[in-house]
């Protein structure tokens, strides 16, 4: 009989894995087959089922095989990972760092300013035991319930493994490397726990979690639920690729996602600095990308707080402590009340906004609790044109409004996937104090990334809205983007004195290092803002 299916932590089929069922009348032995398919001549009932295999971690776990419903077997490669949990925290709070190792390893806590500043060392750690500091994952879909790493294998109260979290806010890094030299680095959000400065910027932490495949499930691969078998070849067992459509997004909600996972998008190299290019697919529009704002930040003199948006949306920030509000490179995902709360702040209590991102605040989600969230994709896709067709703009419009309302702008597809410099439109416009630009010129030339190289404008690119974007809003330059795909610099002031400035484009934080013109127009738009 059919048994179930065994898999790594991408949801891949795992062959040839040496199974064990042991009961108290027998035992039986068998080996997943290519697809990872496990087959045995058992009975239905509990079983202790041990699985072991070269270059994973072996275990053991107690399971009931049900007569009709094959089980979903799950092992961790011998890769290694870690995380902090939580992952964001205040100033004096403490984070459990969890680690995945198959050897003694080294962790050193950095700063991720303009340089990596070395905090302290953590110490060096490993386990009595052989091995014991693998960790065990959960078996079925984790990704919707956490892969909760520590739960087994720490309760000695004086072997966990917690950080207290300093007292500047900031980006962190935790370094991992082993006695071998293998290296993986995790982030840590530190906020502060009062408000210190005038400026607040937000990691978009759940864009992150959105598109963390960690587990064999995102936004974007399997978002609805885990398949019954594990995936052989991509190109033949994910929708995304066999679709006509190619996205997979033609469902009203999809499963949960945990924040309780690894990130493995969000690891920077040991040797990288911050100007740098941006290589690989991932990095240049989560975490490591963004971390180029928050260096320039502190190169120009910006002092500012750090949050990420799960604080934001569950009161660790309040808006009102602060004159301006960054959010940056792509916050795609956002929940309702933080929509509102920001619009608010914006349109009647003066609010300031800096929107140096692209196809931001896109997608409408929930959280289900502190560590869930649910995507609302709605039932008719997410490219631009099927919005149109139903007349929407988003999948946020869906449910609640256009964030071009907000935002000044909102994402379309043309210009996807390119990169560009941005033309002047209006010289005139204070912005371009100190750039010596005139109408017509080009700026945002040089640009760190590299998944789209080409320029300032790039990636994903937002443009202005004939029917929501806010009356008054300036266009003041606009990407070379082919088929008039440009990300367009808008500004709009409110009636409160609020007022919003947005580069409608992902690629954006990666110039700021390295290209002059727009670290100057980025500079004139903060010290106006504060002065």
């Amino acid at each position: 009989m059919l048994i179930g299916y065994v898999s790594d932590e991408r949801y891949i089929a795992q062959h040839d894995v040496a199974v064990l069922f042991e009961n108290e009348q027998d035992y039986y032995e068998s080996r997943s087959l290519a697809n990872g398919a496990i087959y045995a001549d058992l009975k239905p009932g509990l079983y202790q089922l041990t699985l072991r295999k070269e270059g994973y971690s072996s275990k053991r776990v107690k399971m009931t095989i049900p007569p009709d419903q094959p089980v979903s077997l799950r092992m961790l490669s011998n890769k290694l990972v870690g995380y902090m949990w939580p992952k964001c925290v205040q100033s004096g709070e403490k984070s459990e760092f969890r680690v995945h190792a198959t050897e003694a390893y080294r962790i050193d806590l950095y700063r991720y300013g303009w340089d990596k500043h070395h905090v302290r060392n953590i110490g060096w750690f490993d386990e009595h035991g052989p091995l014991a500091t693998s960790q065990i994952t959960p078996d079925g879909d984790y990704t919707q319930t956490g892969i909760k790493f520590n739960n087994q294998g720490y309760t000695n109260p004086h072997h966990r493994q917690h950080i207290v979290a300093p007292e500047q806010s900031g980006l962190y890094y935790l370094h991992t490397k082993t006695m071998s030299g293998e290296f993986f680095s995790f982030p840590w959000i530190v906020a502060p726990a009062q408000a210190q400065n005038r400026v607040a910027v937000l990691a978009s932490n759940i864009n992150w979690n959105a598109y963390n495949n960690f587990g064999g499930r995102s936004n974007y691969i399997h978002p609805r639920q885990l398949p019954a078998q594990p995936t052989v070849n991509a190109r033949q067992d994910l929708a995304r690729y066999t679709s006509d459509s190619h996205m997979e997004f033609a469902y009203e909600e999809y499963a949960p996602l945990s924040f309780d996972r690894p990130e493995i998008l969000n690891h920077i190299p040991e040797n990288v600095i911050i100007t740098d290019p941006l290589e690989g697919r991932s990095e240049c529009h989560v975490l490591p990308a963004e971390w180029r704002l928050f260096g320039w930040l502190e190169r120009e003199g910006f002092s500012y707080d750090l949050y990420s948006e799960t604080q934001f949306h569950f009161g660790t920030m309040d808006l009102d402590n602060y004159d301006i509000l960054i959010i940056s490179t792509h916050p795609e995902y956002w929940s309702s009340e933080m929509y509102f709360q920001l619009k608010e702040w914006v349109v009647h209590r003066k609010g300031k906004l800096l929107y140096l991102g692209g196809n931001g605040l896109n997608c409408a989600i929930e959280f289900l609790d502190p560590q869930t969230m649910k995507v609302r994709n709605g039932a008719h896709g997410g490219s631009s044109s099927e919005m149109a067709r139903i007349g929407k703009e988003s999948r946020f419009d869906i449910y609640y409004e256009s964030e071009a309302n907000l935002l000044g702008v909102r994402c379309t597809e043309t210009g996807i996937m390119t990169g560009a410099p941005y033309r002047v439109i209006d010289d005139s416009h204070w912005i371009f104090s100190d750039t010596g630009l005139n109408n017509g010129d080009l700026f945002g030339e040089r640009c760190l990334h590299m998944r789209c190289p080409g320029g300032a404008s790039g990636h994903e690119t937002d443009k202005r809205s004939s029917s929501n974007s806010p009356p008054g809003t300036l266009l003041l330059a606009k990407g070379l983007n082919p088929d008039d795909g440009g990300g367009e610099i808008t500004y709009y002031e409110t009636e409160s004195k609020g007022a919003v400035f947005s580069v409608g484009s992902i690629s954006y934080p990666c110039s700021l290092p390295v290209d002059e013109n727009i670290s100057q127009i980025t500079k004139n738009v903060l010290e106006h803002f504060l002065d």
